[in-house]
């Protein structure tokens, strides 16, 4: 007699979804931005959105977490140490932008940021599991942004 293993996959937390759906919404003010500075900065926004999304289904309390999300993001899933580093190396603009000081982002720069966010969105989305796409589907996520 042959026995099937049954792979289960955990529940998402309320708060993953909640994070990720977030993390859609932000993308689409994003994209409706004009000013390339407001662009910018939404699209980071909504990547560390994400990034909170991913540490509230895996990280584990406890001592020794220290850091930026983008420091435990690297720990916590190291196949996304690169983007944890693309946007935490990204970080600094945007807090120019939110505080009025982002004349430097010029509008590729931020058409760039946006095109990454949401490449990264659908890859925190994959990780996270059908369950967190079906409530996050409402919110324009769901491998919505291949086409920009």
């Amino acid at each position: 007699m042959a026995t099937h293993t049954v792979r289960r996959i955990p529940p998402v937390s309320r708060a993953s979804r909640d994070l990720l759906a977030d993390a859609g919404r932000g993308l689409g003010t994003a994209i409706r931005a004009a000013d390339p500075a407001e662009r910018y900065a939404a699209a980071h926004l909504a990547a560390l959105r994400g990034a909170a999304a991913l540490l509230a289904s895996r990280a584990k309390p406890g001592r020794g977490r220290l850091g930026n999300a983008w420091d435990l993001l690297a720990q916590v899933a190291p196949e996304l140490a690169e983007w944890a580093g693309f946007f935490k190396a990204g970080a600094g603009k945007r807090q120019l932008a939110e505080a009025g000081i982002g004349r430097a982002i010029g509008a590729r720069e931020a058409d760039d940021m946006l095109r990454q966010t949401s490449e990264f969105l659908d890859l925190i989305e994959a990780r996270l599991g059908p369950s967190a796409s079906a409530s996050a589907l409402g919110a324009g996520v769901g491998g919505r942004w291949r086409a920009l």
